[in-house]
């Protein structure tokens, strides 16, 4: 860029910066009339000298600090013009980086594509996008979970309500504007209990489908229940010979038996030797006997609701031998074993990472089934870990847990905070061969 300073208005050779305008000023006040000799001065005449009459309006000029430009090569003999600086020259705009724009693009197609799995339950609203990583596994890149209740009254008149309906219609929105920033190769969007038992369920898909563009499928039992082993097949301990699995939820719970003892097959749900779903969970069962003053006779009521259900299943046990044995652990995946993996930890905060994969032993299990038992409603909500939310539905989750320890007692239980949504995306990204494309890649390159 052209410095101002520099050109036709610039100070002669020699006179330093900040002096020019003093010398210009000097030069026009000494003017003389055009075609006049210039008058010279001796200095043995300097005292008859006439005085020089000045100019008020330069002085004037002068004392308002205006700058007086003379012209280049300009002598004492010649008149001094003014002239304006030349003004500055417009900054240069950057070029557009063609290179880093390119290297954007590219970067773009060269990006995985994203998978997403919705679960819409009895209680809560839950939606996981994530991009493949290492065999068998992904990387969550957005995550939204909500309590909506949409089945809060559904056991007592059989119908969503229209409060209820509202909750997860405004859920699913925002769930709805999440997957339409993401770059989604495929998507899997379900319902569950909640939508299969309602009268109203399908009228209210087909109004989710409308207000969202979402279009939800009713999955039935039996998919439930392979969908949340598939979510949690990393976390069963490689020396175990069996594994009973639970997914207690809002509105009905699923008990899956694995079998290890044959070929263990990289997808767990393949060795499912039986399964089943009881017609409770959570939010039912606390409708039934009521979840926020429960006393210690009303929680033995509600293991032997759930123990009645569990009978016949039960006794089938394929698993009889594996659990005589000892070398099986129940794996639970729900918000009640993660609430109380909370409460055992003391967490000040719910933390993920530290309640996903913990192991319990029995003890731990008793004592902390024990210590919410013991607390008043007020107290529960007073706790990080259960909350408002879940004050008055964790107790009738707690007997569910017993019901099932009660049918098949183990030392240990392992503790997942994963399920369906997890199950989805392992199910969707295999269908797609992604790990087997990232295998055949790196041994390219």
């Amino acid at each position: 860029m052209k410095d101002p300073d520099q050109g036709a208005g610039a100070p002669a050779a020699g006179v330093p910066r900040g002096a020019e305008s003093s010398q210009a000023v000097s030069s026009f006040g000494n003017e003389a009339p055009t075609g006049s000799p210039l008058p010279v001065f001796r200095k043995e005449d300097a005292a008859q000298a006439p005085t020089v009459e000045k100019r008020p309006k330069r002085r004037r000029k002068r004392r308002r600090g205006r700058k007086v430009f003379a012209r280049d090569g300009a002598g004492a003999g010649e008149s001094a013009v003014l002239q304006p600086p030349s003004p500055p020259e417009p900054a240069p705009q950057p070029r557009p980086n063609v290179a880093t724009q390119r290297s954007a693009a590219a970067s773009e197609e060269e990006r995985p594509p994203a998978y997403a799995a919705l679960d819409l339950g009895t209680n809560n609203c839950r939606l996981l996008v994530a991009v493949p990583a290492r065999r068998g596994q992904f990387r969550v890149i957005d995550a939204f979970s909500r309590i909506v209740r949409l089945g809060e009254g559904l056991s007592l008149t059989g119908r969503l309500s229209e409060p209820a309906m509202d909750r997860a219609v405004e859920a699913l929105a925002v769930c709805a504007a999440k997957l339409q920033t993401r770059r989604v190769a495929k998507a899997r969007l379900i319902a569950t209990e909640a939508c299969r038992s309602a009268e109203n369920g399908v009228a209210f898909i087909d109004r989710v489908r409308e207000r969202t563009g979402l279009d939800l499928e009713i999955i039935d039992r039996q998919t439930e229940a392979r969908l949340a082993v598939s979510g949690c097949g990393s976390l069963v301990d490689s020396e175990t010979r069996g594994v009973v699995l639970f997914d207690i939820g809002g509105g009905s719970s699923e008990i899956a038996l694995v079998d290890l003892t044959r070929d263990r097959s990289a997808r767990l749900a393949n060795n499912i030797a039986a399964w089943t779903s009881l017609p409770v969970g959570v939010v039912s069962l606390a409708e039934r006997h009521g979840g926020r003053d429960v006393t210690p006779a009303v929680f033995e009521a509600m293991v032997a609701d759930v123990g009645a259900m569990l009978a016949g299943f039960a006794a089938l046990n394929p698993l009889s031998e594996i659990i005589n044995g000892g070398r099986f652990h129940l794996l639970g995946t729900s918000g009640t074993v993660t609430t109380l993996a909370g409460v055992h930890l003391e967490l000040a905060r719910y933390d993920r990472r530290r309640v996903d994969g913990l192991w319990m032993d029995r003890a731990n299990v008793d004592a902390m089934i024990e210590r919410v038992l013991g607390w008043s409603y007020d107290e529960r909500v007073a706790n990080p870990c259960i909350g408002p939310d879940r004050a008055d539905l964790v107790l009738a989750g707690c007997a569910i847990l017993q019901a099932i320890r009660n049918a098949w007692p183990s030392e240990r239980l392992r503790v997942a905070d994963r399920g369906l949504r997890e199950g989805m995306l392992s199910e969707l990204m295999a269908e797609d061969g992604v790990w087997r494309r990232r295998r055949r890649g790196d041994r390219r390159s």
